[in-house]
């Protein structure tokens, strides 16, 4: 437990308590909530790390940002009332709310911009958009509740950028601790954090729509297993688990106690190929492992069904969108002549590094007994979330991994020096600047047509598929997102009929 509950004035109150599950008494009160997630964040700062986890936390809920994407992948104000963009569209003038306060009592101003743009770009920063905040050629405090920004170079979806979480506004006094004790200007403070268990906000009053906001605490508990998953939701020990194992989807469209959301996103599961390993380097070997993938099965094994196949970085729905799955096809004869060629001597065995989300997990059986047909040993090495962020990701310790890339505008990362797959093409470099400097749509997608065939003939990976997300819920819960653009749980909205 997170805490203790105060004792009640009897022993019978106590007792007729003690009945109730949490659920029963979040609902009675209709100002508190359980929420699931599969991870546990490793900090709470997501200007500090990787992991989607510390988003589905804090954003929009701890931490806001000047724009606000929204379920339908629109862009909204936040805490920037409006914006003008410049013919050139290079510099955007952006006009602050005013009256807005850090939880910490210090002002919400243009300074405060300023110095988590520039922080977020500076040399020690970690932000994993840094190179967002570095394609900035400065940012300009008019006054208190105006901020200037000139970027170096055009970036069309800039505004829905600045909506992710790792452009929040930070106050610079607390910047130090916020992993831990984190100071937003958000409707919701951190209120407990029992490590390995569960973290707990709770509504802050001097919220600027404290009025508006429903639920007085919101409970995360943080559940991996995939049974376990399913037992909490159905002993009402959770009122809600966004993006749930689907596995047993079916028994909760069933039970009418149950609303069940099955959302779009724009994530990318992948095979990633660390390209700077041999044989790995040779785009032989990687074409053979993406020719040795049955994309529908590993659909059907890792994500119940729930997934629509691609063969690039790049989804269906998306702008620009191209159908690129006929570049490396399921062709296990094919898959097996490239190895030849490439002068492999079957058995090969490689690493497969295997982080805790079901997807990742019977995905990578699937995988492994497909690989096994062409003469790859898939060596399956099942590691926990801080050893794949620290292992696979920075230190690129890993052959093969499975994850799930949710962010919607992502491509810069294969034209990132130092990524975690190891990917360097001067060609891809050159292709993706055009990207972000073609000021006419037409232009920019056909140029994104051909990063997206660039990257499947490369075979940087063996793209897998864009999953659909499934949330089960409470049927008396209202707000959820219908869709999902973005890993957030956007308290703002949640309430109880």
């Amino acid at each position: 437990m997170i805490h203790r509950r105060k004792l009640l004035a009897t022993s019978a109150c106590a007792a007729a308590s003690a009945t109730l599950p949490i659920s029963a008494l979040a609902q009675a009160k209709k100002d508190a909530v359980v929420l699931a997630m599969t991870l546990e964040p490793p900090g709470l700062d997501p200007t500090a790390g990787a992991a989607s986890a510390i988003a589905e936390i804090v954003q929009y809920n701890v931490f806001e940002t000047l724009t606000k994407i929204n379920s339908d992948g629109s862009v909204s104000p936040l805490l920037a009332e409006s914006w003008e963009v410049s013919p050139d569209l290079k510099t955007y003038t952006f006009k602050l709310r005013r009256g807005v306060k850090f939880h910490n009592g210090e002002p919400f101003n243009a300074q405060a911009v300023k110095f988590s743009f520039e922080r977020a770009a500076g040399e020690k920063s970690t932000n994993k958009d840094k190179r967002t905040f570095a394609g900035m050629e400065s940012v300009a405090a008019i006054d208190d509740h105006t901020v200037v920004i000139l970027n170096k170079g055009l970036d069309p979806d800039f505004l829905f950028l600045m909506g992710q979480a790792t452009a929040i506004i930070v106050e610079p006094k607390s910047v130090d601790t916020n992993a831990t004790k984190p100071v937003g200007t958000g409707p919701y403070q951190l209120n407990t954090w029992a490590k390995g268990s569960s973290i707990t906000l709770a509504k802050w009053d001097g919220y600027r729509h404290a009025s508006a906001i429903k639920m007085k605490k919101v409970t995360f508990r943080f559940i991996s297993d995939p049974a376990a998953q399913v037992a909490a939701l159905l002993a009402g020990d959770v009122d809600a688990f966004p993006r749930v194992t689907p596995r047993s989807v079916a028994q909760f469209k069933a039970n009418p106690k149950f609303q069940v959301v099955v959302s779009g996103s724009r994530a990318k599961t992948i095979l990633a190929i660390n390209n700077k390993k041999k044989p790995l380097d040779d785009v032989r070997v990687r074409r053979a492992i993406a020719a040795a993938i049955d994309r529908k099965a590993v659909i059907e094994g890792a994500g119940d069904g729930y997934g629509a196949p691609i063969g690039s970085h790049y989804v269906p729905g998306a702008f620009g969108y191209v159908d690129t799955t006929g570049i490396n096809p399921f062709n296990i004869e094919k898959a097996k002549a490239l190895l030849s060629e490439a002068g492999i001597k079957t058995p090969l065995e490689l690493t497969l590094k295997l982080p805790p989300p079901p997807y990742a997990r019977q995905g990578g059986e699937v995988i492994a007994a497909q690989l096994a047909k062409i003469g790859i040993i898939a060596k399956i090495e099942n590691v926990e979330w801080a050893q794949w962020l620290s292992g696979t990701y920075t230190n690129k310790n890993y052959d093969l991994t499975i994850i799930s890339h949710v962010e919607p505008f992502d491509f810069g990362n294969f034209a990132k020096p130092g990524y975690y797959w190891g990917y360097e093409s001067p060609a891809f470099n050159t292709l993706f600047e055009k990207i972000q400097n073609a000021p006419r749509a037409t232009d920019r997608a056909k140029l994104l047509a051909d990063a997206q065939r660039m990257i499947a003939n490369d075979s940087v990976h063996a793209f897998l598929y864009q999953p659909q997300w499934i949330t089960v819920a409470n049927k008396q819960l209202k707000g959820l997102w219908k869709d999902m653009p973005i890993f957030v749980n956007d308290l703002s909205a949640l309430s109880w009929s």
